[in-house]
């Protein structure tokens, strides 16, 4: 393993200065953590998106804060030297500051994150200020926000007229302005995320939002070809792991039913004076091994 070391915010910000991208993906157990370090990428998201792509529910909405904690601890172990971020999950923070700074030093004490995200701009920035005030650095989150996509009419892309727009604009910079060291832009057309990139001095990351961004985040299950319900337009499947799993699963099923599985080389051996010494016992005792299908 090549020798990495350990990525911080400074670091990130060398990289904007250089005009490098920063690659970031999502990541929610100790295996999937261990290779996305090994590859370099710099940061890792341990999303609610563990909802829909983890427990197959519908929406990121139901997982929980202890859920999300426990992904985190095992994001960890496996990334040592990876940035990670625990995503703020459905009213961990929406119903008061105080809620909302507490669960994201939760994050940072229980989960050994390096900074948390949020969603939301302008109607957050009061709750990023204090998280921040707090000594926890938070990434928000505009555009296509999915904890709230009842309200925006489902998953659509954002800012595709002039009002929300420069919604998106304001919000970018409310948030640069209350501390946050960054901005994830979902879905957002390719020009308006430039602007926001151009009039911002904070680190700008883009989902399905084009080019000309700081860098960039996928959800690993999705690049993999893992998860199977849909693939969002401005993803691009790396490999189709579903395929390559589903075609082990049914060669091992057919070994396992034609008897080929285990072969001798996966099997263990016992020394053939102690298999004579069980069952001369076995013959002392008038003991014999239970037949199939009969009753011991």
């Amino acid at each position: 393993m090549n020798e990495q070391k350990r990525i911080t915010i400074p670091y990130l910000y060398e990289l904007k200065k250089k005009g490098e991208p920063i690659s970031w993906l999502t990541a929610y157990d100790f295996p999937i953590a261990s290779l996305v370090d090994q590859s370099g990428i710099e940061m890792i998201l341990v999303g609610d998106s563990a909802s829909m792509v983890v427990y197959g529910n519908s929406s990121t909405l139901p997982i929980t804060m202890d859920m999300m904690i426990e992904h985190c601890r095992a994001v960890r172990r496996g990334a040592p030297n990876a940035f990670v971020i625990g995503d703020m999950p459905f009213l961990s923070y929406q119903v008061s500051i105080e809620s909302a700074v507490y669960n994201a030093g939760r994050f940072m004490k229980e989960g050994g994150c390096d900074g948390i995200k949020l969603e939301g701009g302008a109607r957050v920035a009061e709750t990023v200020r204090a998280i921040v005030n707090a000594g926890i650095p938070v990434a928000g989150h505009i555009g296509l926000t999915p904890q709230s996509s009842a309200m925006l009419g489902g998953f659509k892309v954002q800012g595709k007229d002039v009002h929300s727009a420069i919604s998106l604009i304001e919000d970018a910079k409310a948030l640069e302005n209350v501390g946050a060291f960054g901005v994830l832009l979902e879905c957002v057309p390719t020009k308006v995320s430039s602007i926001i990139r151009k009039n911002s001095n904070i680190l700008v990351f883009g989902i399905g939002a084009g080019d000309d961004v700081d860098g960039q985040l996928l959800i690993i299950h999705d690049i993999l070809g893992l998860y199977q319900c849909f693939t969002p337009k401005f993803v691009r499947q790396y490999v189709n792991l579903s395929s390559i799993i589903a075609d082990a699963l049914s060669k091992y099923r057919s070994e396992v039913k034609t008897r080929q599985f285990p072969a001798r080389e996966h099997s263990f051996t016992i020394p053939a004076e102690e298999l004579k010494k069980v069952e001369e016992y076995l013959a002392l005792k008038k003991l014999v091994p239970a037949k199939a299908g009969n009753e011991a």
